[in-house]
């Protein structure tokens, strides 16, 4: 698999009879977030928070058409793209919409367990996307204005999947439902800061179709199921992308990428001590 920016091959156009067929657990906009409860191996029992359509309602109440949920994977990584996972669905579909049963923080779930929510994920997104930005545009860059870019490179794929224009126009979607105003975006980005409006506008980002206003969420991928689903959508997106590198390059294997998927594990360490960095590590990074 090449270095693209994201992967069409599985990005069919989400119906709503698509998005109710998974099975999902209804959040509650007035109580706090409910919680999973998971056992360890030391015999206690501890929680994990259940993603909600809280924060996704209050977007939509201040008049925001389609809501995109925003979450990053790779920033510490050593070697390989970063990406931002995009996930967005319609306001309009709220009242009826639930949370996906077994949503999380990607970072809570088992690999085995990403792997089985994230073909039901993207067919309950109205549309999900992933942008990256390479390790050579990290290293020009940086790697907050490499997130920018990467994040507007998935929002510009994701609206157009949906048909919307540059006017902020859907043209596929029927009379009764088509924004009259053309189509407002609002945006949910994990942690604490906007990195994605920072970008907006400059050199090497793409001219999105409707910008999309940016609210931050601390730990907003254990709270809000967009940006949960986003970043579980980018997790395996770039997991798939570092295995797929490292089986069709043998001179990648010292590296280890299908185990560490291009973090600083110590053999990934001693690999770049012996053998040196290759063509895809980050070299502004410290690397050994």
């Amino acid at each position: 698999m090449s270095l693209t920016q994201h992967d069409q091959s599985d990005q069919p156009r989400k119906s709503d009879q698509s998005r109710k067929s998974v099975p999902r657990s209804r959040g509650n906009a007035h109580t706090a977030a409910p919680v999973h409860a998971s056992a360890h191996g030391d015999g206690h029992k501890r929680t994990r928070p259940i993603p909600t359509l809280e924060s996704e309602r209050r977007l939509a109440a201040q008049g925001y058409d389609l809501i995109v949920g925003f979450d990053e994977v790779g920033r510490g990584s050593l070697a390989g793209p970063v990406m931002v996972g995009a996930a967005a669905i319609w306001a309009r579909d709220l009242p009826t919409l639930e949370v996906p049963e077994g949503v999380a923080d990607s970072k809570m779930l088992t690999e085995h367990r990403r792997e089985a929510i994230f073909h039901p994920l993207r067919r309950w997104c109205a549309s999900s996307a992933v942008g990256q930005a390479s390790n050579t545009e990290i290293d020009e860059w940086g790697i907050t204005y490499a997130l920018g870019v990467a994040a507007l490179r998935a929002l510009d794929e994701l609206e157009r999947q949906l048909g919307i224009d540059g006017r902020g126009s859907v043209p596929d979607v029927p009379d009764d439902d088509a924004p009259a105003h053309g189509v407002r975006v609002g945006g949910i980005l994990d942690g604490p800061n906007d990195y994605i409006t920072a970008a907006l506008g400059t050199f090497d980002a793409p001219e999105v179709p409707a910008p999309a206003h940016i609210i931050t969420q601390v730990k907003g991928d254990q709270h809000c199921a967009t940006v949960a689903a986003a970043a579980v959508i980018a997790k395996v997106t770039r997991d798939h992308l570092m295995v797929d590198i490292a089986a069709e390059n043998p001179a990648y294997e010292p590296y280890g990428w299908a185990r560490n998927k291009g973090y600083g594990s110590q053999a990934h360490r001693d690999a770049i001590a012996s053998y040196g960095p290759t063509p895809l590590h980050r070299l502004s990074w410290h690397l050994a």
